[in-house]
């Protein structure tokens, strides 16, 4: 409703802020420098208002998602001013360098990393934003949002931070006791790390052990962690629809309404019922407002299997409860197979036993077929052998039929001055209900010109579908149910289609899945293939960059453990892959590697300038353990408010945060030494001339050779 919209906004504009101060605050823990504080925290609001100005080009709104986007997008903007802003206080801490030089030659030297790593994650949202399927009119708005903003920070971090800091960043000696980088908090976690390193560039292969087994928990933990669309949020209504035998009058509808809903209006939380009954009144709609959240003690979800309770003691209906969703999907059953085939009434049997098995799947409630033969109906059941011999056709019968019942065709126009007015004809309300006017329809004859209908076809009453629905030429029926509480859709869709296959359908039917598993099926596909995209695109930005094959690989050997790590945070808090955590999974796999690049190139530096293997890659590890622990806490706070499921539209929100932090975090202890260990591997490794591969070489090799370049 436009009212949970326009709070899920507002919560999301809180959690904007309170991010954003959060973010901030890592900056203090680290470096304890208030200066740094205000500097670092000025690439949060100006990367965001700048980000507005894009938005307003691609025609983007403040809406859900993109609101969304700006909030994740909290930690990640202020990342790249932390790394220019912490090697520009290393230089005027430990080297004693004035603040205007140490702006220069520290952001000289950080800026390959820093463009690295912001470009490398930029490139994820590439088959984002291009993603096909229902999803698409979701995830590409957050997209090209996330996009903007992070490119936006890297300009911020390149001009804005560097002379801010130029002109008012003051550091303290670093042997004064009050010196950010000794200060006890950190010089703890440094030796601990150092140690750590020292053990794993010492053991290898244990730790590669480690490494693998980190890895194969992916297949122990994906079943353990259900799979839905979208989780359902609380917004404090329901809906409910009760289907009664086809033909009932609107009075006996009323009449049902006004007994059900004083028994719903009763439950404890429900605020308000609004009862409606539309064009057929066998069927009567419920809106139910439950009070705010806050005010009872029941979920949504408990309160719809009260209502359940309710409507099971009356007989002769059938019934569903509803929980709306944020953004859309099927419209009363998330799970839905569609039954085809070429007999109508072979279909409803197989409907029928299709329910039956599904009712044994404590999972799924409101279980029922769409096909019911319960409408009261004149049937016309024409003898083909006697309408041959009399020279009438099956279309003129269907077409008299139509023409008196339907009262949709044009038979002649009335003219009245210069207005013309369509005349219909049909029959009279108690004359359609009448065998007798049915059977004395006159119907063309090409013997004898007329004949009556009684002639060629015999009238009975009896009993059908109130609609029929075809699919290229078949009948297709539904059967369709709601999920209970805690109940992922791939297990109750997993089951479904397992009970399906063992009815073994008669040659010539079949049945497929549509509403929210297609949905999910279709966006699973896409995610897989954006994901293996991704890393393709990620892969040739770093190889641009680091002009290595073998630096981008020891880098990106980060991204795999970004996955089980991020299952095992859902599945430690009770929730499910969905369209929210697959997105939190993609930003992980763009996050956790900008350690590996903070690692690889600080280390090429110092090899660079001659220092030995071993001791490039502790000093390395050792000088940018401040600002990966900085970005990674900062991603972190920036992200608690989301995670913590406070406001509208919290619990979709949560999903995403909830994954982020638990892979980072989790992942962060494994980065600090995976890098390093992989980078002394390779550096070792005897590699043949392929291997390496560096453009400046490839210039010389080519200018010697064909005088290329020269």
């Amino acid at each position: 409703t436009s009212e949970f919209i326009k709070a899920s906004v507002h919560s999301l504009l809180e959690h904007l802020t309170l991010g954003s101060v959060l973010a901030s605050l890592i900056v203090l823990l680290f470096i304890r420098n208030w200066r740094a504080v205000i500097i670092a925290s000025l690439a949060i609001p100006t990367s965001i208002i700048a980000t507005f100005t894009l938005m307003r080009y691609m025609d983007f709104t403040l809406n859900n998602m993109t609101l969304l986007a700006l909030t994740l997008a909290v930690g990640i903007v202020i990342d790249d001013a932390i790394i220019v802003l912490e090697n520009i206080f290393r230089y005027m801490e430990e080297k004693g360098v004035e603040r205007k030089r140490a702006s220069i030659e520290a952001t000289k030297e950080i800026g390959l990393a820093v463009m690295a790593t912001t470009l490398s994650l930029v490139i994820i949202f590439l088959p984002i934003a291009f993603m096909t399927g229902y999803a698409k009119r979701y995830v590409n708005a957050f997209g090209w949002t996330m996009a903007m903003a992070i490119l936006v920070s890297l300009l911020v971090s390149f001009t804005l931070t560097p002379m801010l800091s130029s002109r008012f960043l003051k550091v303290r000696a670093a042997d004064s006791e009050h010196g950010s980088r000794h200060s006890r908090f950190f010089h703890w976690i440094e030796e601990h790390y150092i140690r750590w390193l020292k053990w794993s560039l010492a053991h290898r292969w244990a730790f590669v052990a480690v490494y693998v087994l980190v890895l194969s928990s992916t297949f122990i933990l994906y079943p353990l962690v259900g799979r839905d669309w979208i989780p359902a949020d609380d917004q404090a209504e329901l809906n409910s629809q009760v289907t009664l035998p086809e033909g009932t009058s609107l009075e006996r509808a009323i009449e049902m309404a006004k007994d059900i809903t004083p028994k719903i209006e009763a439950l404890p939380g429900v605020e308000f019922v609004n009862p409606s009954a539309q064009a057929n009144p066998s069927r009567v709609r419920f809106y139910i407002k439950l009070v705010d959240r806050s005010q009872r003690a029941k979920s949504h979800e408990q309160i719809a299997g009260d209502i359940r309770g309710i409507l099971s003691n009356y007989r002769n209906i059938t019934y569903n409860v509803r929980l709306p969703s944020t953004l859309g999907g099927e419209s009363w059953f998330p799970i839905r197979a569609v039954i085809r085939g070429p007999d109508l009434y072979k279909l409803l049997e197989i409907s029928k036993q299709a329910a039956d098995r599904m009712k044994q799947f404590p999972g799924l409630v409101d279980v029922n077929p769409t096909l019911n033969l319960s409408s009261p109906e004149l049937q016309v059941k024409v003898d083909r052998q006697r309408a041959a011999d009399l020279g009438v056709r099956m279309g003129d019968i269907a077409t008299t039929v139509r023409l008196m019942y339907s009262g949709q065709d044009e038979i002649s126009l009335f003219k009245e001055g210069s207005e013309q007015y369509p005349v219909t004809m049909m029959l009279l309300p108690h004359q359609r209900d009448n065998a007798d006017v049915l059977a004395a329809l006159m119907v063309p004859s090409a013997r004898i010109g007329q004949v009556r209908l009684e002639n060629v076809a015999a009238i009975q009453r009896g009993a059908g579908p109130a609609f029929l629905q075809r699919y290229n030429r078949e009948f297709q029926v539904s059967v369709g149910g709601n999920l209970a509480p805690g109940t992922p859709l791939d297990q109750a869709a997993a089951f479904t289609r397992r009970a399906l296959r063992e009815m073994q359908l008669p040659p010539g039917y079949n049945f497929v899945f549509s509403g929210q598993v297609r949905q999910l099926e279709e966006t699973t596909t896409n995610m897989l293939l954006a994901m293996a995209l991704a890393s393709i695109f990620m892969y040739m930005v770093l190889a641009a960059q680091f002009e290595s094959f073998s630096n981008p690989f020891i880098i990106l050997l980060t991204l795999p453990l970004s996955i089980p790590f991020a299952l095992l945070s859902l599945w430690m808090t009770g929730r499910s892959l969905s369209l929210w955590s697959s997105l939190g999974v993609f930003l992980l796999l763009g996050i956790v590697k900008k350690n590996g690049i903070l690692q690889v190139d600080y280390t090429n530096r110092l090899r660079h300038e001659g220092v030995p293997l071993y001791d490039a890659i502790i000093e390395a590890n050792r000088v940018r353990l401040r600002p990966i622990l900085m970005t990674t806490f900062s991603i972190i706070a920036g992200l608690i408010p989301v995670a913590v499921g406070i406001g509208a539209g919290s619990e979709q929100r949560a999903s995403i945060a909830v994954t982020i932090i638990g892979g980072q975090s989790l992942c962060l202890i494994l980065t600090l030494l995976v890098v390093p260990v992989a980078y002394a591997w390779m550096a070792e490794w005897k590699r043949p001339a392929w291997a390496t591969f560096r453009w400046g070489r490839l210039r010389e090799a080519a200018a010697r050779r064909f005088g290329f370049f020269s």
